[in-house]
């Protein structure tokens, strides 16, 4: 085991660093963030030593001359080649630039960004207090953003209360109804929520309009990338059925 990319032999069989790399990138997305876990990798490791080893005992079973190997054999094959056939069919498939703007330009519609509102708030527990801090800030003997930093129980309380731009359904329905419908500069309040009870000042809104050509390219890449994989798929299965089915 001379060779540090060999991790283990299991009946004479190696199994290296490039077999784990394997099983890890055929595992889920959430699942492949932990690839240079250590902790991570050895059980990944011991996985396929633990699949080398049933395999091995399957062998002195001599379950390879069953039928249900066979059947499985041939089951499994079926399914590798038709994976690779439709790879092959698919690997010439591209999105052009150009295609993804004439798709944006007359799809405007579908990329249109929701009204938004900029806003701060005060959060604490009880309403008389509030109130009060409220009227502190009206007769001038607060700033708001001070107010926040004091007396508000959200850790937006560092940044003066501020919690940047949201859009509908970021926020719970009650504070949201409540700093949609605010004026700019105003603050409105107390709003309670299940949180408590808060003060909202509205710094600026933006109204939903369309989003920037650059900010949805991807997304538009991938929609008529999915398109042309469907109209590929569907053409070469409709091709397949009249070389190769029978009625």
């Amino acid at each position: 085991m001379d060779n540090q990319n060999v991790l283990a032999v299991v009946a004479g069989e190696e199994i290296t660093q490039k077999d784990v790399d394997a099983l890890i990138a055929a595992l889920p997305k959430e699942q492949q963030a932990y690839a240079s876990n250590e902790h991570f990798r050895n059980q990944c490791l011991e996985q396929i030593i633990t699949v080398h080893l049933f395999a091995k005992l399957g062998e002195e079973m001599q379950l390879e001359e069953t039928d249900a190997f066979q059947d499985n054999l041939a089951h499994a094959k079926r399914e590798i080649l038709a994976q690779m056939a439709v790879g092959e069919a698919m690997k010439d498939i591209a999105v052009t630039e150009e295609e993804t703007k004439e798709y944006y330009k007359a799809n405007e519609n579908q990329f249109m960004a929701g009204e938004t509102v900029h806003a701060k708030h005060i959060l604490v527990d009880e309403e008389d207090k509030c109130q009060e801090i409220l009227e502190k800030i009206v007769a001038e003997e607060i700033t708001f953003e001070d107010a926040a930093k004091e007396f508000s129980t959200c850790p937006s309380k560092q940044q003066g209360g501020d919690l940047g731009a949201f859009t509908r359904g970021q926020m719970v329905k009650e504070f949201e109804d409540a700093a949609f419908a605010a004026e700019i500069g105003h603050i409105v309040g107390p709003v309670k929520t299940q949180f408590g009870y808060h003060l909202i000042k509205v710094e600026d809104k933006k109204d939903a309009q369309a989003s920037v050509y650059e900010d949805v390219a991807d997304t538009i890449k991938n929609i008529i990338l999915q398109q042309k994989r469907n109209d590929v798929y569907g053409n070469k299965v409709a091709e397949l059925k009249e070389k190769y089915v029978t009625k």
